[in-house]
C-alpha cells in the first residue's frame, strides 16, 4: 500500500512539474521573447525605437505583439508618457526580473554546447 502511495506522489508531482514546464514554454516562446527580456535586464528602461533597433532582426508589427504578450504575462510594463509625439517606455517588473538567473543559464549552457560542440 505504501509503495502504491509513493508512486501516486510521484506521478502527481511529475505532472505538477510538466504543467509547470508547459506553461513556462508557452509564455515564453518564440523567437524573440528571450532577446526582449534579456534587454530589458541590461537597461532600465527603453522605449519602443530603441527595442526595436537593439532586437536585431525583429519587424516592429512582431515587436509589438510580442510587447503586448510579455506584458499581459506581467513580465514588462508599458508606460505611455505625456509628449508629442506620445511615446511609451518599457521596463521590465519585479516578476520578470525572477527570469534573470534563468536566462543566465541558459546562456552559459549556450556558451558551453557551442564550446563542446565547435571544438
Amino acid at each position: 500500500m505504501e509503495e502504491t502511495n509513493q508512486t501516486e506522489n510521484k506521478s502527481e508531482r511529475c505532472k505538477v512539474k510538466i504543467t509547470a514546464i508547459k506553461d513556462t514554454m508557452e509564455i515564453l516562446s518564440g523567437k524573440w521573447k528571450f532577446h526582449i527580456i534579456g534587454t530589458l535586464l541590461l537597461n532600465e528602461k527603453l522605449g519602443f525605437m530603441a527595442l526595436l533597433r537593439e532586437v536585431d532582426g525583429i519587424g516592429s508589427k512582431m515587436l509589438s505583439k510580442e510587447l503586448q504578450d510579455l506584458e499581459m504575462n506581467h513580465l514588462i510594463t508599458r508606460t505611455v508618457l505625456n509628449t508629442k509625439p506620445i511615446t511609451v517606455e518599457y521596463q521590465i517588473t519585479t516578476y520578470g526580473k525572477t527570469l534573470e538567473p534563468i536566462i543566465d543559464e541558459i546562456a552559459n549552457w549556450g556558451i558551453n554546447y557551442r564550446k563542446t560542440i565547435f571544438k
